[in-house]
């Protein structure tokens, strides 16, 4: 890890423009310990006597070369060492200390502005105890939901021993401020019975109180819901925040346990009071996130104190490892939704009127907190930042994440952390926590930084060596006393020679001390200046003549030393405007830029054509799910197409691929698909998210392929088409004849009816004599 540090050092430098320039020569510093803030490359010889000429703030590689011992090099390095770790558990219940996280503890040694990589693993173990906390709003208007709950205990334990073998459940309920405006104050029965108006027999108003602490008994849980009676507030508005924050610091009355996941349900139909509504009745003091609950399990501060902020509640949650759950009605979904954004490990589900789904919501709610790991940090010291990495699922490393979805149970994930220092603080060892929301687990970083020099330990006051006692040798170099001035503290400021000013400007003829101080005794003393500093052998450098970007040096994210902008961690260019992390850029689905941009100085640069959107999410001509889901059927299932050319498959594709024999009606986060793989088969499946951001793909186990030609069958066709085409054409010719004879037939009788002869003789027969006229003869 050091080595990459260094490595990573260089190349800094580099993009600076230190390479082909020693930075550690042009600072101009004149102690150890200055040179040890220049760069972690830097070195200090503090050997007294050194070669003419040659600087003692250097490369090491340099010092070396120029003479000086390695006992005399100043070059302390940053390292880290593991403290504790112990190993990752497989199962939670049944073994006396359960590890999901590893390492527990580590030191890093920092030097001024150096950096050190360590890794950290999570895993969410099987079978882990499991603390469930049922809290729930008793205002009237949740009446048909307390007749729905009062087996959800029995019921509860049925299900979630399938996850469990180790599960508590209490029960608490809260409505609002017993306080007007908050309750009703007339007429005066109302202040016993809220619920008189009405003409119905309720509870008198109260703000939280505390039912059943966490017990394996589920049926106590049944019972003491079904003793439970409804109340009725004023305003819309409930008090439930005031519980929650009760509910989460009161550890003995609640009964979490420290080996266990702690699930806080939040059960209501209403918006609740925040931070400064207690204004409305006159309380003006911050809730001071105290146990205020009395003997009779009522919280007594409710009339005195405020309701708590978002960001009282988040950092109670977080120390005491309790996952939120708002169960809501959709009125009001929207809102806690909002919440859920800004409180780290809290899941929102919609609960329907009558609370009949509120069993489903917890099982799908423990899914999806055991589904994903966060890692938040605690108490990081400002003048240290960190840098992400995640190796989530197939290996595959995630710059600038800091969490992975879509995990099962017994999933082991882990983090590369980048720890830079800048700068040095006054305390010189300070301590910071890494932790999985949710999880008891934590690292311990403690951190030591090495700003100082081990040979000013060494130093010598009034040394013989300062010009006969004008100053203190310290790591080889005279710090002299108060009016003496030289390298061996030789000048006094009294005293004074012209001649020793050419020692005060680079090159002849140029201005002395660079116009910016004073020249005594050969020596430049810096002006000071309201801008900031003036340093260097000539006064030639100082932390103020830095380009400015939007009217701040250095963009804000970055320091000015001698014209140049030293970037802060993060940031880069030659402003430090271009911030190197990718976090913003992130999408809901967990790609930079939703897969389909770059992640330019912070920003999306949207390259896939119609894409849009701060993180290219939008895209109406992009490719749609089945579509894309295709080549991970093709390359998981088949093991064929191009990811599978590209060497990509696992790379790109991280659903699960399950083999059906057909597709079920999983809802509306299911969507069929339909496709024609390259032998012109039918491929269908079916891609499914559940309720942990998990992604499925349901295939079909056999494509849908066209079968080849029946040869008999085809024979057979052939056959029966010819003795088909056959019978039709002697049919035909058959009617052609018998049309064509009736056509004679009706001739011969029409000609027959115009025959002329008697009908009474042959008209075939001759008489066997003639009878012939002679035309010649005239009788008389």
């Amino acid at each position: 890890m050091g080595k990459l540090s260094v490595a990573l050092g260089i190349i800094a430098l580099c993009a600076a423009g230190a390479c082909g320039g020693n930075i550690c020569t042009t600072r101009g510093v004149n102690s150890c310990k200055q040179c040890l803030a220049v760069s972690p490359l830097c070195a200090w010889c503090s050997a007294e006597v050194l070669a003419q000429g040659s600087p003692r703030c250097d490369l090491r590689t340099n010092l070396l070369e120029n003479g000086c011992g390695h006992d005399y090099i100043e070059f302390p390095s940053s390292s880290v060492t593991i403290l504790e770790a112990r190993p990752l558990s497989d199962k939670g219940s049944g073994s006396s200390i359960t590890t999901q996280m590893s390492p527990q503890r580590i030191r890093l040694n920092l030097r001024p502005d150096d950096s050190q990589i360590f890794r950290v693993q999570v895993r969410q173990v099987e079978d882990y105890p499991v603390d469930i906390y049922y809290l729930m709003d008793l205002s009237n208007s949740m009446k048909d939901d307390l007749r729905n709950i009062q087996n959800l205990g029995t019921k509860l334990a049925s299900e979630m021993r399938k996850l469990t073998s180790n599960l508590r459940i209490g029960f608490g309920a809260f409505v609002d401020k017993p306080i007007s405006p908050y309750m009703y104050i007339s007429p005066p029965e109302a202040i016993i019975n809220p619920c008189y108006e009405i003409g119905e027999t309720c509870l008198p108003m109260f703000g939280y109180k505390h039912v059943l602490s966490l017990t394996d008994e589920v049926t106590r849980f049944n019972e003491e819901v079904r003793k439970q009676s409804v109340s009725r507030n004023r305003d819309a508005p409930e008090g439930g925040f005031d519980a929650i924050i009760q509910a989460t610091v009161c550890d003995e009355k609640i009964g979490w346990r420290n080996d266990a996941s702690h699930l806080l349900v939040f059960t209501t139909d209403a918006k609740t009071h925040i931070a400064l509504d207690g204004r409305l009745a006159g309380i003006v003091q911050p809730n001071d996130a105290q146990c205020h609950i009395d003997k009779d399990n009522f919280y007594s501060a409710s009339t005195t104190l405020d309701y708590p902020s978002l960001g009282l509640m988040t950092e109670k949650l977080s120390q005491k490892n309790i996952n939120l759950i708002f169960a809501v009605t959709d009125t009001v979904v929207g809102l806690y939704q909002n919440y859920s954004e800004l409180i780290p490990g809290t899941t929102v589900g919609t609960l329907s009127r009558d609370s009949s789904n509120v069993l489903q919501l917890i099982v799908d709610s423990y899914g999806k907190i055991r589904s994903k790991v966060e890692l938040e940090v605690r108490d990081l010291p400002e003048e240290l930042s960190l840098a992400f990495n995640a190796t989530c699922l197939n290996d595959e490393v995630i710059p600038g994440l800091k969490s992975c979805v879509g995990l099962k149970i017994g999933d082991t994930v882990s983090f590369s952390i980048e720890a830079k220092v800048r700068g040095c603080p006054r305390e010189r060892e300070k301590s910071f926590t890494i932790k999985p929301v949710g999880f008891k687990d934590n690292l311990t970083v403690v951190v030591n930084f090495d700003c100082d020099c081990s040979c000013e330990s060494q130093a010598e006051a009034n040394s013989s060596s300062c010009s006969q006692g004008n100053g203190t040798l310290e790591c080889g170099v005279c710090r002299c006393n108060a009016g003496r001035l030289g390298s061996h503290c030789e000048c006094s400021e009294e005293e004074y020679n012209p001649s020793q000013q050419d020692n005060c400007s680079p090159r002849a003829g140029q201005p002395l001390c660079s116009q910016r101080g004073e020249c005594i005794c050969g020596q430049c003393v810096c002006h000071s200046s309201d801008f900031g500093k003036v340093t260097g052998k000539y006064c030639e450098c100082d932390d103020f003549s830095c380009v400015r970007f939007k009217g701040q040096m250095c963009s804000g994210h970055g320091q000015c030393s001698c014209g140049d902008c030293l970037c802060d961690p993060d940031w880069t260019g030659d402003y430090c405007n271009c911030t190197t992390r990718t976090d913003t850029c992130m999408s809901s689905t967990g790609l930079v830029c939703s897969g389909h941009g770059s992640c330019v100085c912070g920003k999306c640069d949207c390259t896939q054509p119609g894409s849009y959107g701060d993180t290219c999410e939008k895209c109406p001509t992009c490719p749609d799910a089945c579509t894309i889901k295709k080549e991970c059927v093709e390359c998981k299932k088949f093991e064929r197409g191009m990811l599978v050319e590209q060497q990509s498959c696992s790379r790109m594709c991280r659903d699960e691929i399950e083999t059906v024999q057909e597709l079920t009606d999983r809802g509306k986060d299911a969507v069929n698909c339909t496709y024609k793989d390259e032998n012109d088969c039918v491929v269908r499946f079916q891609y499914y998210e559940d309720s942990s951001g998990k992604s499925i793909l349901y295939v079909i186990e056999e494509p849908d392929c066209p079968k080849g030609p029946d040869v008999l069958v085809v024979l057979l066709s052939v056959t029966g088409a010819i003795l088909l085409i056959g019978l039709t054409a002697l049919l035909i010719w058959k009617l052609l004849i018998t049309i064509h004879d009736r056509r004679e037939f009706a001739r011969f009788e029409e000609e027959k009816a115009r025959a002329k002869w008697d009908t009474g003789h042959n008209p075939l027969y001759k008489e066997a004599t003639s009878t012939f006229t002679n035309i010649t003869y005239r009788g008389n």
